[in-house]
């Protein structure tokens, strides 16, 4: 008899350990725990944390709660003049109403992604055919990306999945014709830089032929400066002269002067002999 009420007893226990065990919701803090009663969710736990059920009555799912990357498969696209690009992106997104999320997509990654890739590749080829190739091109720096979350706007929302970013791995050319439009670039940057060659050496002939004037005009000035100091130099020395020829004493001491200077000049050399008319000037200091 107590055998049999220890069985008993031990099987009650491991009842209530199994009824206790799958009564408690245990929620990690990047989860979400969906807990449904009969197949529809009851209520959402969004805290981390344990929780309680009723047993064997409600059951739970889980969804992740961090950011999910979405890798989108690499697709050609072509931009407004014609020229097809190759594309190569992913999408940073994160599970922001789980309740819809379960009710759209019965709690699948995969679904979701499914219903993201057409709706993300259809924005960015959207975006990229209204752009030129040289737009695409310089847009890569984060211009692209933002367009391309704009046009996506809230078309995810009905899904409760909230899109994070864009984010472009590669934007490259086909490799059939990258050396054409290579070639192609490299000739008009060429054409910018000659204009702006041609452009400088304009400009730079412009100051040069500027400069050329006015320091024209300076010399001209200047000579007309010493010409006219010259000039009155010349009329004070000729006004020095008339004055000292108009006083005979200073005529004669001046004519002496003059003389000696003459005489002086001429005396040059080893030899100091002088010959000299009586009718010279400098002879006549002599007298």
């Amino acid at each position: 008899m107590k055998t049999f009420i220890k069985a008993i007893a031990g099987v009650v226990l491991v009842g209530l350990l199994i009824v206790g065990s799958s009564s408690f919701v245990i929620t990690n803090e990047n989860q979400y725990s969906l807990v449904r009663q009969f197949g529809k969710i009851d209520h959402i736990v969004d805290e981390a944390g344990i929780s309680f059920k009723i047993p064997f009555i409600q059951s739970v799912d889980t969804l992740p709660k961090q950011t999910l990357l979405y890798d989108l498969a690499t697709s050609d696209v072509i931009t407004s003049d014609k020229k097809t690009m190759i594309t190569d992106s992913y999408v940073l997104w994160t599970i922001t109403d789980p309740l819809k999320f379960a009710q759209t997509l019965n709690c699948s990654i995969s679904n979701a992604e499914s219903r993201m890739d057409p709706i993300v590749y259809n924005s960015t080829k959207n975006v990229i055919s209204s752009m030129t190739q040289a737009e695409v091109i310089s847009a890569r720096d984060g211009e692209l990306a933002a367009a391309v979350i704009d046009n996506i706007g809230n078309a995810l929302d009905q899904y409760g999945i909230t899109l994070l970013s864009f984010e472009t791995k590669h934007l490259d050319l086909p490799s059939d014709n990258k050396t054409a439009v290579y070639e192609r670039m490299i000739s008009e940057r060429d054409n910018i830089a000659a204009t702006y060659t041609a452009e400088g050496a304009s400009e730079a002939q412009i100051i040069k032929n500027t400069t050329d004037m006015e320091v024209t005009m300076m010399l001209s000035e200047a000579n007309k400066q010493a010409e006219i100091l010259v000039a009155e130099g010349e009329a004070e020395y000729m006004r020095i002269l008339s004055e000292a020829y108009a006083d005979a004493s200073r005529t004669e001491f001046y004519t002496f002067v003059r003389s000696l200077d003459a005489l002086k000049v001429s005396m040059v050399g080893g030899n100091k002999t002088l010959f000299l008319s009586s009718d010279s000037p400098i002879a006549q200091i002599f007298y």
